[in-house]
């Protein structure tokens, strides 16, 4: 993203300024909110990519495949005139003798739901949800960003501001979030130059999707 393209983002900034009672811990405060997002349309061809979910699908196949491969033992054995197994006969006596509302018969059906909806979830989900999808600049191309790399540039761009001692940086799927200690300066001012150069490093991320920006700015504690 070019430099105009930054300086073209849209933000609002609702600045305030605090100081806790008597009373309280003596700390001073600065808060506001900012909403960053890209200059232009959003690139919706910028999604995550999918998870392969390996472990989910081999703990399945491993399930299926033991359960099918013991019943069709079974039914061989059966064929040729053995008699069944101890659990299959148990099972189909208790298919043939419970009755619906038994609780056993509830708490199966349950855990089956539970199941198959958890399935249903991982097939319909694309998953890996540390990974900010970021624009399209070539066809063919996609990158991602960890959100928690995201955080790591964001802060040290936040550090770089004068009159910051330490800041925390969070990063999630939709929202970026700064808390800060000044050690100098006022708070509303050391919370606006954060604000402009924490938009500055969203811009220069290259997200595909907007975040909602929050700062807060605070004194450190006196010991």
């Amino acid at each position: 993203m070019s430099d105009d393209e930054a300086r073209g983002a849209d933000t609002a900034r609702l600045p305030t300024l605090e100081k806790a009672p008597g009373g309280g811990d003596g700390l001073e405060q600065s808060g506001s909110a900012a909403d960053y997002a890209p200059t232009g349309e959003d690139d919706h061809s910028g999604k995550r990519p999918w998870s392969v979910r390996r472990v989910p699908a081999a703990l399945v196949a491993l399930v299926l495949l033991g359960a099918l491969g013991l019943l069709l033992y079974d039914v061989a054995a059966v064929r040729a005139g053995r008699p069944a197994m101890a659990w299959r006969i148990w099972l189909a006596h208790q298919l043939a003798t419970r009755h619906l509302d038994s609780p056993w018969v509830l708490a199966a059906a349950a855990v089956a739901v539970v199941l198959g909806g958890w399935l249903l979830v991982l097939a319909l989900t694309p998953g890996l949800r540390e990974l900010l999808p970021m624009r399209r600049t070539a066809p063919g191309v996609r990158a991602c960003l960890d959100r928690s790399a995201a955080a790591l540039v964001l802060r040290d761009r936040a550090m770089e501001v004068a009159g910051v001692q330490s800041v925390r940086m969070t990063v999630g799927r939709r929202k970026a979030r700064a808390r800060a200690f000044a050690h100098f300066r006022e708070l509303d001012e050391v919370r606006g130059d954060l604000d402009r150069a924490l938009g500055d490093g969203l811009a220069q991320l290259g997200l595909a999707h907007g975040l909602h920006l929050t700062v807060e700015v605070r004194r450190p504690k006196k010991g």
